[in-house]
């Protein structure tokens, strides 16, 4: 029978008491989760929940050269060393879009008291999440201040959509030239819209993103899709409207029913099967897949039936239509 210095079962357990206080050696329990078991002389079941429940335990050797489980305890994380994982926590949980609750999961607790070899290491609060979410938010938000405030010129994007719970946003993107002649984009925000979207309502709420970043008198431009209410809110404002191309495509060949005709009048001509465009749809599994598939397969057929309209969209280009193919190789596997 293998047993610890103490007296016990082995490190990492002791007897249970009766109630009138005398020990009890047929019962053990473990000193770290309090779980209890039956003991009858022989530690591989005591073994076995160690190295299974608690990973940050090890083996060594005893002195008589008996195998001996102990708990491999280090020392706790250093102050400067909890606020780094605490940071780091925050930054996956923002940026992956996890619930904040993981942070209550008692295996996140158990991953990371085993990469941290803290096995007292605990997972801030949900309040403390969340408040360091905003610390950095708001440093990064200078930051971006910063940015903007060395450039001249300043394009912006929106889109209004609507959450599953049905709620309404609004998001803003900029966009401008680099010094070196890169474009560079980021979003500003994302804009919980409580009225309904009227042209003087999102008027305003485009107008106040550009006070609240301070780029009211840099903005050119605003690029929207073509409903209606958003065209009619920029023309409220002194900047240029520019309608959103890629919204301009999908109508013109999914919705419009005589684009749609002339797009499989040409598909036949060029001995093509006649089949609609796919559009890429969040929910659906595979959809990007399948439309950028969709649209390289009939590349040609597009081609033709725009060449026979009135417009003025800017069509790829030879390379976009090259990296087109690449993506579709390069999802296909995720399929």
């Amino acid at each position: 029978m293998e047993q610890g210095e103490q007296g016990g079962p082995m490190d990492g357990f002791k007897y249970k008491k009766n109630d009138d206080g005398t020990v009890n050696k047929y019962k053990v329990f473990c000193q770290i989760c309090n779980k209890e078991f039956q003991f009858h002389r022989s530690c591989s079941s005591l073994r076995y929940h160690v190295n299974a429940k608690h990973a940050f335990a090890g083996l060594s050797s005893s002195a008589s050269g008996l195998r001996q489980t102990t708990l491999d305890f280090r020392r706790p994380l250093t102050k400067s060393a909890s606020d780094n994982l605490t940071n780091t926590i925050a930054k996956w949980i923002a940026k992956d879009c996890r619930p904040i609750s993981i942070v209550e999961d008692s295996g996140f607790m158990d991953v990371l008291q085993v990469a941290s070899q803290d096995s007292s290491y605990k997972p801030p609060s949900r309040a403390k999440v969340m408040t360091k979410i905003h610390e950095l938010y708001e440093n990064e938000k200078e930051k971006r201040k910063e940015v903007l405030a060395q450039v001249n010129y300043i394009a912006l994007t929106g889109d209004h959509w609507t959450s599953v719970s049905n709620n309404n946003y609004l998001g803003v993107t900029a966009h401008y030239i680099s010094d070196t002649w890169e474009l560079k984009s980021f979003a500003l925000t994302i804009l919980k819209t409580e009225e309904r979207h009227f042209a003087e309502a999102c008027k305003e709420q485009f107008l106040s993103v550009a006070r609240k970043w301070d780029i009211e008198g840099k903005t050119t431009t605003i690029g929207t899709d073509s409903a209606r209410n958003m065209v009619a809110a920029i023309r409220l404002t002194r900047y240029e409207h520019m309608n959103c191309v890629a919204h301009m495509v999908q109508r013109n060949i999914t919705h419009s029913p005589a684009n749609a005709a002339e797009l499989q009048a040409q598909q036949v001509s060029l001995g093509k099967k006649q089949e609609p465009l796919i559009q890429d749809v969040p929910t659906r599994w595979n959809s990007t897949l399948e439309m950028v598939k969709r649209l390289s397969s009939n590349k040609e057929a597009v081609i033709a039936a725009l060449d026979n309209q009135e417009h003025k969209l800017v069509l790829p280009t030879a390379a976009e239509w090259d990296k087109l193919q690449r993506l579709e190789t390069l999802l296909e596997p995720c399929r």
